[in-house]
């Protein structure tokens, strides 16, 4: 099953489109004027759930959620406020005034607040030594697995982009592959899968453990920004910003 989730609010008939992909992910970012949409940390599938919609329907679209960190001075908990997203060979531009907007949304914010590229890729970045080689070649500071998606989305629909992801594994901690790939199609996480993965011995109790503990960090720092990002995700309406200046 696919998180999707439309609610309208004060900012007009469509909602910003949060692009996620955990379902805790989506309920956090869920509220007045957000739709949600996710598809369990598969990029081909939020593909396909975003192809199946009969239109944008939102105003706006942004990527929301935890990342990976690849800037080695970067801890769970920190956030990025994406300049743009680099994916095979190209980037994404994530649109200005949003992203000014949201850093200044997000200026209260009890941690370290960056605004920096992140990169978007098809699948997880497990080990520090495959952060490394992604954060020389595009300089990113952080992955995900989504940004990419919504972004092209974003830009065949000619809509504005924005992103916003807070490190969860940092760059030296590798993520163990069968704990990554242990989310069911919701996103929600399958702990079958994880004790699976524990009985044959291919992720460990302490990998497990502060892999929990990088996530406690940075989902408790998600939803702090959620809160201070308020109604639509605080993406302005650049309709009326427009029509203010004219």
């Amino acid at each position: 099953m696919i998180v999707v989730e439309d609610t309208t609010g004060p900012n007009g008939p469509h909602p910003v489109l949060a692009v996620t992909g955990l379902a805790r992910e989506a309920r956090l970012a869920a509220g007045p004027g957000v739709a949600t949409v996710g598809a369990g940390g598969n990029p081909e599938r939020l593909r396909d759930v975003l192809k199946g919609r009969s239109g944008p329907g939102c105003r706006a679209v942004m990527s929301i959620g935890i990342a990976g960190g690849l800037d080695p001075a970067l801890v769970p908990g920190d956030v990025v406020v994406a300049t743009g997203v680099v994916s095979a060979g190209r980037r994404f531009a994530a649109h200005a005034e949003v992203v000014a907007a949201l850093a200044r949304r997000l200026a209260d914010a009890p941690g370290r607040v960056i605004q920096a590229d992140v990169a978007g890729v098809e699948a997880a970045v497990l080990s520090p030594h495959a952060k490394a080689v992604l954060h020389a070649e595009t300089g990113a500071a952080a992955v995900d697995m989504e940004s990419q998606v919504a972004a092209a989305f974003a830009e065949f629909h000619g809509l504005p982009f924005c992103a916003v992801r807070v490190v969860c594994d940092p760059a030296d901690r590798a993520l163990p592959a069968a704990i990554a790939k242990a989310l069911k199609p919701d996103g929600e996480p399958d702990i079958l899968a994880v004790l699976s993965a524990l009985a044959r011995r291919s992720a460990s109790v302490g990998g497990l453990v502060r892999l929990a503990r990088d996530s406690s960090a940075a989902f408790a720092s998600l939803g702090r920004c959620r809160a201070l990002l308020g109604v639509g995700l605080g993406v302005p309406d650049l309709g009326q910003l427009l029509r203010d200046v004219a």
